[in-house]
C-alpha cells in the first residue's frame, strides 16, 4: 500500500471510529425568524472542526447543501470528502434549539464511498 493509501485508510479508520460515535454539537444562528437556520457554510465549518477535535486528526473538507432549520428533529445530510476524493457521508440531526442556539448530533457513516474515475 502506497503511503497516500495508508493516510486514506488510516483516515478512513477514524472516520469509522468516529461514525461508531454519537457526537454533539452546538452553534448559534441568525435571529430574528421563528425558528432559527444555521448556514450550510457555518454547519459545514462547525461539523468539519468537531470532527477534527474528536479525532485528533486536521480540519477535513466538509459541505453541507442546506441550511439548518432549528426544529428538534430536523436533519440534513453533509458529505466530507476526503484528499484522495473518496467522501464519507455525515448526518446531522438537531436535538435542541435554546433560543437562537441550535444544538445538534452528527454521525458519520460506516463506510466511505470511493472517488470516482
Amino acid at each position: 500500500m502506497t503511503t497516500a493509501g495508508l493516510r486514506t485508510a488510516a483516515w478512513s479508520l477514524t472516520c469509522l471510529t468516529a461514525g461508531a460515535l454519537l457526537v454533539g454539537c452546538s452553534a448559534s444562528a441568525g435571529s430574528g425568524d421563528a425558528e432559527p437556520k444555521l448556514s450550510s457554510d457555518k454547519l459545514a465549518d462547525t461539523v468539519a472542526q468537531k470532527l477534527a477535535d474528536t479525532t485528533g486528526r486536521p480540519k477535513p473538507d466538509v459541505t453541507c447543501p442546506e441550511d439548518l432549520t432549528g426544529k428538534v428533529g430536523t436533519t440534513t445530510r453533509c458529505t466530507l470528502t476526503a484528499d484522495d476524493g473518496s467522501s464519507l457521508g455525515v448526518t446531522v440531526t438537531v436535538s435542541s434549539v435554546d433560543g437562537d442556539r441550535i444544538n445538534f448530533d452528527i454521525k458519520a457513516d460506516e463506510t466511505a464511498s470511493p472517488a470516482a474515475n
